[in-house]
């Protein structure tokens, strides 16, 4: 991975991009544990549906490694992060280094559905129930099975191409 000095993610000319960038919102992490290891992959396109059972939406890079491991697994977990958690949120999104990977650079728990990020204050397992191919995207529709909704004190928030409180 190289550092650039630049922006990774220019997007002037780009309005698809730029209007994605107004409607940003809280950053999850998705985690999936699988037979080779585990992957993650920052995720901020992400929509919850109400309803028995109620479903998160979410948009993935079909190229990822979370992609594969969705596929091989079948479960994720699904966590919130907070401002504090801004340099892990880079890690897994591939902007920063990570030496030895992005899961050292926190504590998780280990779950059925893959590891947990310990101090995750709201996060939900789920099951993947589909996939489908939406833009340059892969659209992910998981149904919630477990979760757990915590304290809200500081939300790491996605606009624009950078991380806000």
């Amino acid at each position: 991975m190289t550092i650039h000095d630049s922006h990774p993610f220019p997007t002037p000319d780009d309005a698809v991009r730029r209007l994605r960038g107004r409607v940003g919102g809280t950053v999850s992490l998705w985690t999936s544990g699988r037979a080779s290891g585990s992957a993650g992959l920052t995720v901020s396109s992400l929509m919850v549906a109400a309803g028995e059972p109620a479903r998160l939406l979410a948009l993935v890079d079909p190229d990822s490694d979370l992609a594969e491991a969705l596929e091989e697994s079948g479960t994720a977990v699904v966590q919130l992060l907070s401002w504090r958690h801004r340099d892990l949120a880079e890690a897994f999104a591939g902007t920063a280094p990570a030496p030895g990977g992005a899961f050292r650079l926190a504590a998780w728990e280990p779950t059925p559905r893959g590891p947990r990020l310990a101090d995750a204050g709201t996060w939900a397992g789920v099951r993947v129930e589909s996939t489908a191919s939406a833009g340059w995207s892969l659209l992910v529709t998981a149904v919630v099975e477990e979760l757990f909704v915590g304290e809200d004190d500081e939300p790491l928030f996605h606009r624009r191409g950078r991380y806000v409180r």
